[in-house]
């Protein structure tokens, strides 16, 4: 496994550009922060209100400085808008294995197809360039949405890990584990996601 924290990944297609987020980028989330609370409503970290999202942006940036974690500002090449950010995390080199979460896009970009260019792109990022093995993904596991839109790219649900963390406003929550392994996406859900890909308009 390869990964370079201080290399500038940028992911791209027809329909869609991920790149490292960057301290400027608060104008372009500032946004949603104060417009759209309910998409931090299922999060272990909430970007809501306008201090909310400055110490998200920090965090975040941070993260990818201590390299724990490496997250991407989402720009939306149909609505020429950004749409939100996404990331890898528990980047683990020993077990060539990755988190992808974390995940958040404004309401304008929910059910568009975008999730599915981004993550077709985070994917095959992964098991190419970075060489994982396995992919893991959690969620709230009240988040039906997101359990949907994971299992609709192909991810297999693992188990439940009840009560194993903090959700943004103090209380517990039991996480849903699910994850797509090196021969699966090689084999079958490679071909599989980028069939659901939304043309380019």
């Amino acid at each position: 496994m390869t990964f370079d924290f201080n290399k500038a990944y940028v992911l791209e297609d027809d329909s869609v550009i991920l790149r490292p987020i960057e301290e400027n980028d608060f104008e372009y989330l500032l946004p949603f922060a104060l417009n759209e609370p309910e998409l931090w409503s299922y999060s272990l970290i909430s970007g809501a209100g306008y201090e909310g999202m400055k110490n998200y942006i920090v965090n975040a940036i941070l993260s990818r400085k201590q390299a724990k974690e490496y997250p991407f500002i989402v720009f939306d090449k149909q609505q020429m808008k950004y749409a939100g950010s996404t990331r890898f995390y528990d980047i683990n080199s020993g077990a060539d294995t990755v988190q992808l979460g974390f995940t958040w896009y404004g309401k304008d970009f929910q059910g568009t197809g975008l999730n599915k260019h981004c993550k077709y792109l985070l994917l095959e990022f992964a098991f190419g360039e970075m060489g994982v093995r396995r992919v893991e993904f959690r969620a709230d596991n009240r988040n039906e949405r997101s359990k949907a839109a994971m299992k609709s790219i192909g991810c297999k649900e693992e188990g439940i890990l009840r009560s194993n963390g903090y959700c943004a406003d103090g209380s517990r929550r039991d996480s849903i584990v699910l994850s797509i392994l090196s021969e699966e996406w090689h084999q079958q859900v490679r071909q599989m996601l980028k069939d659901k890909l939304t043309p380019s308009i």
